[in-house]
């Protein structure tokens, strides 16, 4: 019999799937301790878990048989999947299951923020009838902005078109014909900022997102304008929405999830203008039972040796093989990762050649990692190494591999075009015999990138005083450079500064290299 621990209440429906399985035996032990959870890990083949449980690596290298840990949800942050990998241990989500239930709160709040719902009602329960004192707006003619446009967004995007709003876009990876299908208008973030009428986040909370929305943004917003957050605590500043609400810069709010969780206290609560919900967003009692069955339907191909579809980490490889392959996935995850950096807006196509000596390497786990780290800076944890093919195609980007013995200065070479509408950029990267990846070419430079620590890129035009000017910036923001590389093909022309530092990079100090007369942009890289 394989067994499984259900750590966190879920559906019973998906235990009792679970349970009708006759090789499967499934314990339900709830509220445990670390130590209680490690004593025990020892007898399961998988675990179940929400958000209060965390599989830690204490428990991961106590559980001799472990095989697979579910969430029923989409976070992954409460399990180690560091670990879990290590011990060739499948982590499962289930990105899919609450969207619609988040998408229909969001259109909830909307409509309760434009015309006062529960304000009004709490004025009728205290025997008031203030009809003047709660005139709405009408949503039909408005312009709704929508950062985020993968599932929930696009789902938000249908609701609102059948409102009669206009809707538009901001995500790095849509393209202008996945727009077309929807009808929607593609908008650099200033655009929503300075002519929406309602803005509201679909993405997750990354170093690229968290305070996406401050003050800076706010004074770019109309004064009858008003944002929506059902996505995740952080994104939108609470302190500068709190300030931008209370001296009118803006009209208004809905939030549905905090920066600290649970949140019982806040200012934001004393405004009239502000409606306030605690995470319902996926509280559905259906949303609640499609992610009970999800992650049990996902459990169960694990333990019967079948595919999965949401895995987020790397499912297991014999560790022979891994020995071989992990080099090469490290590095197309770099790669990734800088193709998201060097993207100009969406991306149309990516051409991805595997040249050399890589017979021993399954082509198709590599495609996937490569496609994993370019579009995890912006979807997080809604995107993995079994599903990022199935993204990519939901934005229109076209994904195209071939492979080649002919290699003309390395033994192994991985080079990747990056293909948008008015943009082409080529990234190659190497294996070195020692096991190291190193990024060796980006556009017409050839450089030499260790996949390691923090990076900082700087294009610019080739001109005296530049790089001396850019070691100040960083030295009084207290950033030590490590190494310095520079890659030019003339005198004056276009040139790439690359900058191996020792520690974070913040977007003031970026911001303000990009003042630099002669610097197209700064770029901070993270390949810890």
């Amino acid at each position: 019999m394989m067994k499984v621990l259900v750590c966190d209440p879920i559906s019973e429906l998906g235990i009792e799937i679970l349970r009708r399985d006759p090789e499967i035996e499934v314990d339900v032990c709830l509220k445990q301790t670390e130590d209680q959870i490690a004593a025990m890990a020892e007898n399961y083949d998988a675990m179940v878990v929400r958000s209060e449980t965390k599989i830690t690596k204490k428990i991961m290298d106590a559980a001799k048989k472990l095989r697979v840990v579910g969430r029923a949800g989409v976070g992954i942050d409460n399990i180690d999947v560091t670990t879990a990998t290590k011990n060739g241990v499948i982590v499962l989500n289930t990105p899919d299951g609450n969207t619609i239930s988040a998408c229909e709160h969001t259109m909830a709040m909307i409509l309760s923020l434009v015309r006062f719902i529960p304000q009004a009602d709490q004025s009728l329960r205290q025997h008031l009838w203030d009809r003047k004192k709660y005139t709405g707006i009408e949503l039909k003619g408005k312009k709704i902005g929508i950062f985020g446009f993968g599932k929930i967004g696009s789902e938000v995007a249908i609701r609102c078109k059948a409102f009669g709003m206009d809707v538009l876009v901001f995500d790095p990876f849509v393209t202008p014909e996945r727009a077309d299908r929807f009808n929607v208008t593609l908008c650099d973030k200033e655009t929503i900022f300075r002519e929406a009428d309602i803005i509201t986040v679909h993405m997750p909370l990354i170093d690229e997102t968290r305070n996406m929305i401050s003050k800076a943004q706010f004074a770019m917003m109309k004064p009858t304008a008003r944002v929506i957050n059902v996505a995740r605590g952080g994104i939108v500043n609470e302190e500068d929405l709190y300030e931008a609400i209370k001296t009118g810069v803006i009209a208004g709010a809905a939030i549905d999830v905090w920066t600290k969780e649970p949140m019982t206290e806040h200012p934001l609560f004393e405004l009239p203008q502000v409606v306030v919900t605690p995470h319902l967003g996926a509280s559905t009692q259906e949303a609640q039972v499609n992610v009970a069955l999800d992650v049990v339907e996902e459990i169960k191909r694990v333990l019967h040796d079948l595919p999965v579809h949401n895995a987020v980490n790397i499912p297991f490889i014999d560790p022979e093989i891994m020995e071989k392959v992990r080099p090469f996935m490290n590095l197309a995850d770099k790669m990734g990762k800088m193709a998201a950096y060097l993207a100009e807006g969406p991306i149309k196509a990516i051409n991805i050649q595997y040249m050399g000596d890589m017979k021993s390497c399954e082509l198709r786990p590599l495609t996937n990692t490569f496609l994993k780290g370019m579009l995890r800076p912006s979807l997080a944890d809604a995107v993995n190494y079994v599903n990022a093919p199935v993204v990519a195609k939901e934005r229109g980007i076209k994904v195209n591999t071939n492979q080649t013995e002919e290699v003309a200065d390395y033994a192994n070479k991985i080079m990747a075009e990056v293909i948008g509408e008015q943009y082409k950029h080529v990234i190659s990267g190497t294996v070195f015999k020692n096991g190291e990846g190193h990024i060796v070419q980006i556009d017409e430079f050839e450089l030499d990138i260790r996949l390691d620590g923090h990076v900082l890129l700087v294009p610019h035009k080739d001109q005296p005083r530049v790089v001396g000017l850019v070691g100040m910036i960083l030295g009084e923001a207290g950033v030590n450079i490590a190494g310095l590389q520079l890659g030019r093909k003339q005198v004056g022309g276009e040139s790439l500064m690359v900058l191996n530092i020792d520690n974070p990079v913040a977007d003031k100090v970026l911001e303000e290299i990009e003042t630099l007369p002669a610097v197209h942009k700064a770029a901070y890289l993270n390949f810890e």
